[in-house]
């Protein structure tokens, strides 16, 4: 385990291979799961203030959701997460060609927000803990991603790699390059 700054990052960010392949997986991460995606607390607002960008984006049972119950939800620990479509997917997925996308990052790509979509989701397969002692980053193993580990030991592509952009958008590039360094000195070690 790595501690950037204080923020401790495990070995598995640094050494497992990953390499999302959306047509293998099909957006499961999306669809599967026993809670939403995790919100922090300013993206609520956020996703609040942009949801008539969103809308358009989003099924007729994840809007249904939403006016229903606002676009957040707790899970079992009572931390906020995006609500469910029938205790499914994400209220904020749409589907294309059978695979589950995201409506908020459509709404980003498109222009329109400039919110991509909540961090925790940027971040996958890395998952934040945080307590009152520490913060965390942790690979999270799933079967359903058993295609990007495939896909990303064949292309050689390290998690904290692949998930240069969204750590970045967290902690920021400074950070980042600390953590890359400190990655290659315990390799060469």
């Amino acid at each position: 385990m790595l501690d950037i700054d204080g923020i401790l990052v495990s070995d598995d960010v640094c050494e497992v291979c990953f390499s999302c392949n959306i047509k293998k997986c099909r957006g499961a991460c999306c669809v599967e799961g026993d809670a939403g995606a995790p919100l922090e607390d300013l993206e609520i607002g956020i996703i609040e203030d942009a949801l008539e960008f969103i809308k358009p984006y989003m099924t007729h049972d994840g809007l249904s959701v939403v006016e229903n119950s606002g676009v957040f939800d707790y899970d079992m620990d009572g931390h906020y997460v995006t609500p469910l479509v029938n205790e499914r997917e994400c209220a904020f997925v749409y589907f294309e060609n059978g695979i589950a996308h995201c409506a908020i990052e459509k709404a980003w790509f498109e222009k329109k927000i400039t919110f991509r979509k909540p961090v925790s989701c940027h971040l996958y397969p890395i998952r934040i803990v945080k307590s009152d002692n520490f913060e965390a980053l942790n690979y999270h193993k799933w079967p359903i991603c058993n295609p990007a580990l495939i896909d990303g030991k064949r292309k050689n592509i390290p998690v904290y790699v692949f998930e240069k952009e969204a750590i970045i958008r967290k902690y920021g590039l400074a950070w980042y390059q600390k953590l890359k360094k400190e990655v290659e000195a315990k390799t060469k070690r």
